[in-house]
């Protein structure tokens, strides 16, 4: 090459050398929340009123970059080139808030169907890590709102949650589809649930076939150790429907007796005996789970419906699903979603196994369990007889 072309290659290595240094010395200085310009769905949600951007990303602005400070000082989800972790949680919480298909996706974030794919499963991977810290043991003393309640106290004063379980729509091969075809019909996994009178999950096991009772699915958790199911205090227990078995450390209400709100209105709305005064105040007080049931499926509707990922990832969605759920009670005591239950009484109707499984003789803790049901009970009718309480 004569001199002219050696002086060009030279000019041109100059020009790659310094236009490579002023990329990455701009990428350094825009800070985390710079994104690529083909991003722009991104930078207009960012800067969206609060509603929309609450609607959108189903969390106020302030708790979703909290969390993406979490992800990023604890290394659980790094920057890429081109998908910063803000908008790799965007990604996730667009699927499972709106229930959205990769295509869809994909042509919102101007990403392949791979990489689309690749960020959702990061982002799952890393909130499920945080299931340990986020679904904590509750605490051994009474609850305020048992405390703060002349109809719960000191009834109640000993009970820490509630049990109960919860079903999915599910996505299974047909090989699988009997075992998971519940009661009414619809392909399910049943996911058994604990959870804090302040609406906090406790303890979250999905995966269950659809068919399985409850009280088998907590029976099977209570006798392997490996699932860790919080250690119940002594003297302490959960309040269970009448799917379970009465035994110690959970309280089940009377058999055969109304026990749903709705059989409690009109001109029967007062109890009759001490037994429908148990069973009305225990299952007001057990709603507290339909509530949070209630915020998890309005917030996440990908739990409404049976999605197409392998069941694997169907059950670690419900358990990302719980830990975000919690995360955000944390956060933003005020959330929409926990505002809109606090008052209201979600209807329910009987379960599809609302009767415990049939097994011979009474247990050392169901005899313990009755004697605590039968001397709750009659405490509170005689208060409720003397003095008139609220009922």
């Amino acid at each position: 090459m004569d001199d002219a072309d050696i002086e060009l290659d030279e000019m041109e290595l100059v020009a790659a050398a310094a236009a490579y240094y002023f990329y990455n010395s701009i990428a350094a200085q825009s800070g985390p929340t710079s994104f690529p310009r083909k991003c722009s769905f991104m930078a207009e949600a960012l800067n969206n009123p609060d509603d929309a951007f609450r609607e959108m990303f189903r969390m106020d602005k302030c708790v979703f970059h909290k969390l993406c400070d979490i992800a990023r000082q604890r290394n659980l989800l790094r920057d890429t080139a081109g998908v910063m972790i803000e908008e790799q949680l965007t990604i996730f919480l667009n699927i499972i808030g709106h229930n959205e298909r990769n295509r869809v996706i994909q042509e919102r974030f101007q990403h392949s169907g791979e990489t689309i794919s690749r960020h959702f499963n990061n982002v799952l991977k890393a909130i499920k890590s945080l299931s340990k810290e986020f679904l904590e043991c509750p605490p051994d003393t009474t609850p305020p709102e048992i405390l703060r309640s002349n109809r719960y106290n000191p009834y109640f004063k000993d009970c820490i949650g509630v049990v109960d379980g919860m079903h999915i729509p599910a996505h299974v091969p047909a090989k699988d589809q009997s075992r998971f075809r519940n009661k009414k019909g619809f392909l399910s996994q049943n996911v058994l649930a604990a959870c804090t009178f302040d609406l906090q999950f406790i303890f979250i096991y999905p995966g269950w076939e659809g068919s399985v009772p409850d009280s088998r699915m907590l029976r099977a958790v209570l006798d392997d150790p490996d699932q860790k199911f919080p250690p119940i205090p002594k003297g302490k227990f959960y309040l269970v429907d009448m799917g379970y078995v009465n035994m110690e450390g959970f309280l089940a209400p009377y058999p055969g007796i109304r026990y749903y709100p709705y059989e409690y209105r009109g001109a029967n709305q007062l109890p009759r005996n001490v037994k429908e005064l148990f069973n009305h105040r225990h299952s007001s007080l057990r709603n507290v789970i339909q509530k949070s049931f209630e915020v998890l499926r309005t917030r996440f509707p990908i739990l409404k419906l049976a999605t197409q990922y392998s069941f694997q990832v169907q059950r670690d969605i419900v358990i990302a699903a719980c830990v975000l759920h919690n995360y955000i009670r944390r956060e933003e005591r005020n959330d929409w979603l926990f505002s809109s239950v606090q008052e209201m009484t979600v209807e329910e109707s009987p379960e599809f196994d609302d009767q415990p499984e049939m097994h011979l003789g009474s247990t050392m803790q169901e005899q313990v369990a009755s004697y605590l049901r039968e001397s709750i009970a009659m405490a509170m009718w005689n208060d409720f007889m003397n003095k008139w309480e609220e009922w």
